[in-house]
């Protein structure tokens, strides 16, 4: 099969292309024939090393795929071969107390594919059969690749850790990125008032086209102060920062009496300086969030694509994958970056 890989953690510039065997399946796994899959910034703090743990070289990455089942194992019996689905990203044991009560993205071994176990950046990836799901005939391989990993985490953050309310005033940053998007469509589906912040005005209108409110591009104007413009000094109920250190001291101060404060990315880097009287002060509840669980990945499918409707921004061929995630990496985008295989 084909298949990109690197074979040294180098970043994005070690990708190669190559020829690998099909995996073998188990008898409770699932072998799918990728189709497409989207781009993560994981994928590049893996890529370069920085994630705290020992990657297997040569390593076929990326987390998030959609495709046809090529082969089931003896023990399943929800699928069948021709099937087009989409990969769950969260592994996990399975057997353990988390797993068990539904909470698999807090199982001890949880973990996204990709990282120790072969990805989808290749025609064939094998699976946990509960890791695979149907998609509605009219998804298309390109936009369900871009839900798991983007909408799990997005759903996860606003719908069970922030309990988001009909007409709550919702704080999101990076409203052009693939997570972003994803968080400004889950919100509208609660009539949230949703405030956007952007790096460049050419993506101000295109966050106003899916829903948002009121856009701020922070590169202009202080996003604290343009918070206060908008809501008459009320602050937000749930702030989103999956930005870090360049923004998360001055995110705590945008949430109201009682609001959220939910982390799940650090793209500008993970240490940061908190004022806890922000937090103690206003009675902020922070939630760290890591993806989601399969049972909300069952739920949240079942609105695609009527409801929720991934942004792609482009798709490149998987020989042009090095181009794939320089684009990723420039921020010169809006929505999802997609491999077609």
């Amino acid at each position: 099969m084909r298949a990109a890989y690197y074979d040294r953690l180098e970043g994005y510039k070690a990708i190669k292309i190559g020829d690998f065997p099909a995996p073998e399946i188990s008898e409770d796994e699932v072998l799918v024939n990728i189709k497409a899959f989207s781009l993560n910034h994981l994928d590049v703090w893996v890529m370069e090393g920085k994630y705290p743990a020992n990657i297997p070289l040569p390593h076929i990455f990326a987390s998030d795929g959609a495709g046809v089942v090529a082969k089931v194992g003896k023990n399943v019996k929800h699928l069948k071969e021709g099937d087009r689905v989409v990969v769950f990203s969260g592994l996990s044991c399975g057997v353990c107390e988390k797993c068990l009560s539904g909470k698999d993205n807090e199982c001890n071994s949880f973990r996204p594919l990709g990282v120790l176990e072969d990805g989808v950046s290749a025609e064939y990836v094998k699976v946990p059969a509960v890791n695979v799901f149907k998609i509605p005939e009219n998804l298309s391989f390109e936009k369900a690749s871009c839900i798991p990993i983007t909408y799990i985490t997005s759903w996860h953050s606003l719908i069970t850790r922030s309990g988001i309310k009909q007409g709550d005033t919702v704080l999101i940053h990076g409203g052009g990125s693939g997570v972003g998007t994803a968080l400004i469509q889950i919100a509208k589906l609660y009539n949230a008032t949703v405030i956007t912040t952007v790096g460049d005005d050419w993506k101000v209108e295109k966050c106003k086209e899916i829903g948002a409110d009121f856009v701020i591009n922070y590169n202009k104007e202080d996003f604290v102060e343009k918070v206060k413009e908008y809501t008459k000094d009320q602050l937000c109920d749930i702030v989103v920062d999956h930005i870090g250190a360049a923004t998360f001291s001055k995110s705590l101060s945008c949430g109201k009496r009682g609001g959220k404060v939910v982390t799940f990315g650090s793209t500008t880097g993970a240490d940061t300086q908190v004022n806890l009287r922000y937090i103690f002060g206003k009675n902020l509840t922070i939630h760290g969030v890591y993806m989601g669980t399969k049972g909300e990945f069952a739920t949240m499918l079942k609105l695609f694509p009527d409801k929720l409707d991934p942004v792609i921004d482009s798709i490149f061929d998987l020989e042009d994958v090095q181009k794939a995630y320089e684009k990723l990496l420039s921020r010169q985008f809006f929505g999802k970056i997609v491999v077609r295989v």
